[in-house]
């Protein structure tokens, strides 16, 4: 199922976000990018406008409160805008142990990670299934198949995207609404420096390039795929992670 008009994207000013940003103009369609920092917001969307010669809207906005998808659906609602597309891309991570961080710094993470795109589908997959058509993107990680001590928010939050994402698509799948969960390993983009893990593991090993991803998103969306890994490696990793559980089960 291919899923045409515009797309709206959280996260959009940098790393994924920006690079699923460039993929969908590219393919024709009209934007609404969504950040905190709007000259990048602006820039971006003053390139995408006159290279591919499509409408491209900004909002600036920080969506770490409950209350912010409500003013962004508020927003287009007003500018007149039908989001075609949801993407869910805004995102953080924290290093540390949990018990030793700031816990309003997890609860923001948490906001960002699980609440603000479940309240933002609800919001957008609502109409999408009143109109009989549409998609949603969310982007999860392969820390989705597995626990990440030290970094227990962040992968915990990619775990629930990824059911949450699988669970929607049955549901909406009979409406009209497309939903897929991209799952790339680590990509080289600003997450590593926010999330102050450039010296684990995860964060100073191989990366994934950030273009492939979003093109895998993108492609995987079109396609009708419910879950896309990335790289050759993780789908390896994340089949053996499935086969070890299934283990456990039947143990």
């Amino acid at each position: 199922m291919s899923v045409d008009g515009t797309a709206l994207i959280t996260g959009a000013s940098a790393g994924i976000g920006k690079a699923l940003a460039e993929r969908f103009a590219a393919r024709g369609h009209d934007l609404v990018s969504v950040a905190r920092r709007e000259e990048r917001l602006e820039s971006l969307a003053g390139e995408l406008d006159g290279e591919q010669g499509i409408e491209a809207h900004t909002v600036a906005m920080d969506l770490a409160s409950r209350h912010a998808p409500y003013d962004l659906y508020e927003e287009t609602q007003d500018r007149g805008i039908q989001v075609d597309i949801l993407v869910n891309n805004v995102g953080i991570g924290t290093q540390g142990a949990f018990v030793e961080n700031d816990l309003d710094q997890e609860l923001d993470q948490t906001q960002l990670n699980v609440v603000t795109p479940t309240q933002l589908t609800h919001l957008y997959g609502s109409d999408m299934a009143d109109r009989g058509e549409g998609g949603i993107l969310n982007v999860s990680s392969t820390a989705a198949w597995f626990p990440g001590p030290f970094m227990t928010i962040y992968y915990a939050s990619k775990a629930y995207m990824k059911s949450f994402s699988e669970g929607l698509a049955s549901e909406l799948e009979p409406e009209g609404v497309s939903v897929t969960v991209l799952c790339p390993g680590p990509v080289e983009t600003e997450f590593q420096e926010r999330a102050k893990n450039e010296d684990t593991p995860l964060g100073s090993g191989e990366m994934q390039d950030v273009e492939m991803a979003a093109e895998a998103g993108y492609d995987g969306l079109q396609a009708g795929k419910r879950v896309v890994v990335t790289g050759w490696t993780f789908k390896l990793l994340t089949g053996v992670a499935i086969r070890s559980r299934i283990g456990v089960l039947e143990d």
